[in-house]
């Protein structure tokens, strides 16, 4: 079942919420009389779409894991990490341990490639579209420490979920540094065909939820 009464990608959707009437109410200022017309036939900027575009990712990811909880498959949204203003989109508890999940809504082709060799050491790095998009990599090892550090002893999985990303029918999925790349699909075909562990699902979540409030 689903821990805690935060939907999924509910604090990206107020901060879309929050951007998007600040930018009309700057709009309205400046255009006085005409407010309305420049609100109505000004496109809406690429900072304030990302939050909404944002939302969505973590929303579809979310639908999805909400399917799969269970008294045996504990699943939260949206938790805040201590001491930071960053979010945890999506903690899955099952028996096998924790799985840190970052949804991300990117088109594009993802791919790991390897650079390096010979003079210099070989690094793994992960590019979506051509770009190299290594920092969400960097982001999912950064909340899986701060997992580990919670509750150490644990086993925790990191996952990168892309939605809406260019996937050809026999491409599987992949790891860069040991951070799963997957689709929302392929993530619950995943959870499915968990070995079982010997993790108390039940307690790891309480104590989960209690350390990571909802966003």
């Amino acid at each position: 079942m689903a821990e805690g009464n935060n939907p999924a990608g509910s604090s990206a959707r107020r901060e879309y919420e929050r951007r998007r009437a600040n930018d009309e109410a700057r709009l309205r200022k400046e255009w006085g009389r005409l407010g309305g017309v420049a609100v109505a036939l000004s496109a809406e900027k690429q900072s304030t779409k990302a939050w909404s575009t944002g939302a969505v990712g973590e929303e579809r990811v979310g639908a999805v894991l909400d399917r799969l909880a269970s008294d045996s498959r504990r699943v939260l949204h949206d938790r805040r990490i201590p001491g930071s203003k960053a979010n945890i989109d999506h903690l899955v508890v099952d028996s096998s341990g924790i799985w840190v999940i970052d949804a991300k809504r990117y088109a594009g082709k993802p791919e790991r490639r390897v650079e390096g060799g010979l003079f210099r050491p070989k690094v793994e790095k992960l590019f979506v579209k051509g770009r190299d998009k290594t920092s969400l990599i960097e982001g999912v090892q950064w909340q899986m420490s701060k997992v580990q550090e919670a509750l150490p002893g644990i086993p925790v999985v990191g996952i990168l979920c892309f939605v809406d990303a260019e996937w050809g029918l026999l491409d599987p999925s992949f790891s860069v540094r040991d951070i799963t790349i997957a689709w929302p699909r392929k993530l619950a075909s995943m959870l499915k065909r968990t070995k079982p562990g010997e993790v108390d699902v039940i307690a790891t979540a309480a104590a989960l939820a209690a350390t990571f409030r909802s966003a």
